[in-house]
């Protein structure tokens, strides 16, 4: 299916980013010589995305004039000026931007090294309204650069997702993307909530699913997690 839009989560202060985000916004954090929102605009571009909505509060100004020149995608601001909304509540928030159709949301924070072909269009390609609600890009946690902890989910031989028990490790993580239907935020609370809240009702009905994503990707949240990327890139 065509997927026209995408929302960049990039209002959050990225607290665990200091003291980098102490003077810029986490999206304005340089890797590999570019600020992060610019590596992710690209691979959407690439992937064909004509629109994408930027949720933008901390620094905001200054994220603002930085994407502000871009000609491809279009960017529409949707400012949380007044309160950081989370990822969910910042996409309830956006839902008049973003439309009816499936949407991407995208972390600012996402970066990767492609394997085979491109990972956003065979997520693109991947995603069947039909039989779900949500399609997660997932890395290999044994493959991830960056903190991967115990991993974030199981996912069955068809795709479908389950959380990992508290006591559990498992082999997959959540690698900052998704392909998901917006309408789904409309029922959320009123202010700040986690996206979480929407996957675990998805998974109740079985129509949360992911997919492995080839290549290596890079968990940057942290200063030591964005040497440690930059370090094996140079080493490649």
């Amino acid at each position: 299916m065509k997927i026209k839009r995408a929302m960049v989560m990039a209002a959050g202060k990225g607290t665990r980013m200091r003291p980098l985000t102490d003077t810029m916004p986490k999206p304005l954090v340089p890797f590999r010589g570019r600020p992060l929102i610019d590596h992710v605009l690209d691979r959407l571009e690439e992937a064909g995305i004509e629109e994408v909505i930027v949720n933008t509060h901390h620094f905001a100004a200054a994220l603002e004039a930085h994407i502000a020149p871009r000609i491809r995608p279009h960017i529409v601001i949707s400012p949380e000026y007044d309160a950081l909304l989370d990822t969910g509540g910042g996409v309830k928030r956006a839902l008049a931007l973003l439309g009816d159709d499936p949407v991407i949301t995208f972390n600012s924070d996402s970066v990767w090294i492609e394997g085979w072909g491109s990972n956003l269009k065979r997520l693109i390609e991947g995603f069947d309204p039909a039989r779900m609600d949500a399609l997660l890009m997932i890395a290999d946690a044994a493959r991830t650069i960056g903190f991967v902890g115990r991993g974030d989910f199981h996912m069955d031989p068809e795709g479908r997702l389950t959380r990992r028990g508290s006591a559990e490790t498992v082999p997959y993580m959540f690698a900052g993307v998704q392909v998901i239907k917006p309408g789904l935020f409309a029922d959320g609370p009123e202010g700040a909530f986690s996206t979480n809240l929407i996957w675990d009702r998805l998974m109740a009905t079985g129509r949360l699913y992911g997919q492995r994503m080839s290549g290596v990707w890079m968990h940057v949240g942290t200063p030591d997690d964005l040497a440690s990327a930059e370090a094996f890139i140079r080493d490649l």
